[in-house]
């Protein structure tokens, strides 16, 4: 019998080409990616080249070839979008972010196909209403986005609720807020990789690295405090719903403990096996008035539905980011 097929759009980049290495290694399905690969010398297909995947498909032929094989797909698993929280183009972002996701989730209602997608905790602005993850449009009503890509994920999960409300809803739907996640396979994200893997070049060859300085009273230079979640622990969240189909909603995808950048590049110094060295720098101007200071993913809605996965520490997820990928000739999952 032919397998079933997953669709992972966005399945070259960072979170997407971990959840394919997950699913490529399960063989219970076909693996189809959805992305563009981009110029040779990028790392995006780097990303996928340890991985049987089925097909590659471009974004452009999404919807043609989801028709074309409608009868096996079992999920799509939306994780393509434009992620910079810099991009200047708005239009771009809705267009991107909201629109091409709406159009998924009304593909996937009509044809009965399960949908998990990526939401981001960029949704709850400066975190002044709290890091709740309450799926009803009052809640989601209430949150107030720094920019414009977290406007366009909240603006997609209010659709999501809304439709869902009124029965037009795929099987399975579910949002992840994913909060500052960090691991292999970032390499091609330039500015907006982990603090890990940019300071790591700096790290590696002993010398001082760079953080913001703060300019808020209330946290001192490196102290602005953030959920930092291993790559491993969101793509253990993804794979339980895709063995869970009777569970949707919006859900956080965090650690649950919110820790400090100074931490974060002391847990890298200390996986190279060397003394911290960091300096402080003026944050830019332009993000000066969007910067978040605080966040922390509440995760009890998720372990309520029935996740049991544990969160791996700071110091251990930077150890094996370090010590597994970052230090190594071949640095890919």
């Amino acid at each position: 019998m032919t397998p079933r097929m997953i669709v992972v759009t966005g399945g070259a980049g960072f979170i997407g080409s971990n959840i394919v290495a997950r699913l490529t290694a399960e063989t219970a399905y076909d693996v189809v990616v959805c992305d563009r690969l981009e110029t040779a010398d990028l790392a995006k297909w780097r990303n996928l080249a340890k991985h049987a995947v089925a097909d590659l498909w471009a974004p452009e032929a999404l919807f043609e070839q989801l028709e074309r094989h409608a009868a096996r797909v079992e999920a799509v698993v939306h994780m393509g979008a434009i992620s910079s929280t810099t991009e200047p183009d708005a239009d771009l972002i809705l267009t991107t972010n909201f629109t091409l996701s709406r159009d998924l989730w009304d593909w996937c209602a009509i044809r009965g196909v399960r949908m998990i997608y990526a939401s981001s905790a960029a949704t709850y602005g400066d975190g002044e209403a709290g890091f709740n993850d309450d799926d009803d449009a009052k809640s989601l009503s209430q949150l107030r986005p720094l920019n414009a890509y977290g406007y366009s994920k909240l603006l997609f999960d209010q659709y999501a609720v809304r439709e869902a409300d009124r029965g037009r809803a795929p099987p399975q739907w579910a949002g992840l807020k994913f909060f500052n996640v960090y691991g292999p396979n970032e390499g091609h994200k330039g500015g907006m990789k982990s603090v890990v893997a940019q300071i790591w070049p700096k790290v590696a060859a002993g010398e001082t690295v760079s953080l913001f300085r703060s300019h808020n009273p209330a946290y001192p230079d490196g102290g602005q405090l953030r959920d930092f979640v291993y790559v491993d622990d969101v793509v253990d969240i993804v794979d339980w719903l895709l063995r869970s189909p009777e569970v949707s909603g919006v859900f956080n995808a965090g650690s649950g403990q919110a820790r400090s950048f100074a931490d974060l590049a002391r847990a890298t110094f200390a996986a190279a096996g060397r003394e911290p060295a960091i300096d402080y720098v003026d944050m830019p101007e332009v993000i000066r008035d969007r910067y978040q200071y605080f966040t922390q993913a509440r995760m009890d809605r998720v372990r309520a539905a029935g996740f049991g996965g544990q969160s791996t520490p700071l110091e251990e997820g930077v150890r094996r980011y370090v010590q597994d990928f970052l230090s190594k000739p071949d640095p890919y999952r």
